[in-house]
């Protein structure tokens, strides 16, 4: 019956995304052993600092757009990324693309992941900067 609607693309795109933020931020310890002597039987939840989620964040979609995936074309909003972020990006992708040339695909993907982690760190998150983003009244 041909392609679907535009929304219903743009509703499993932000599905997808969801489902992935949801899936770095949960816990996933397993569970205790029958007969554990812990503490505690449920898993602790761990918060994560604004440099982690930024780091998670902009390392996946820097990976993803390196090896040039499916959901690699989405736009910086649709990755859920602030613009301080999104320049991030940018830089950690020509940043592995130049060492892919070089050392190889597996070198680049960690280039990014180190180079991420550095710059999301200096910019405590990057979360700042987003153009759309207005104060609460």
């Amino acid at each position: 019956m041909g392609t679907p609607p535009r929304t219903a693309r743009y509703a499993t795109a932000h599905a997808l995304l969801a489902a992935l933020a949801l899936t770095g931020c949960s816990s996933s310890a397993p569970p205790a052993a029958e007969g554990s002597t812990s503490a505690s039987t449920s898993p602790s939840a761990s918060a994560s600092s604004p440099a982690q989620v930024c780091t998670s964040l902009v390392s996946y979609w820097a990976k993803e757009t390196l090896m040039g995936t499916k959901w690699s074309g989405l736009d910086w909003e649709q990755k859920g990324l602030s613009n301080e972020q999104y320049a991030i990006h940018e830089d950690a992708v020509a940043a592995g693309r130049a060492e892919e040339t070089t050392h190889g695909r597996d070198k680049a993907l960690e280039l990014i992941d180190r180079f991420v982690a550095r710059r999301c760190a200096e910019q405590n998150g990057a979360t700042w900067s987003s153009e759309n983003w207005r104060p609460p009244t």
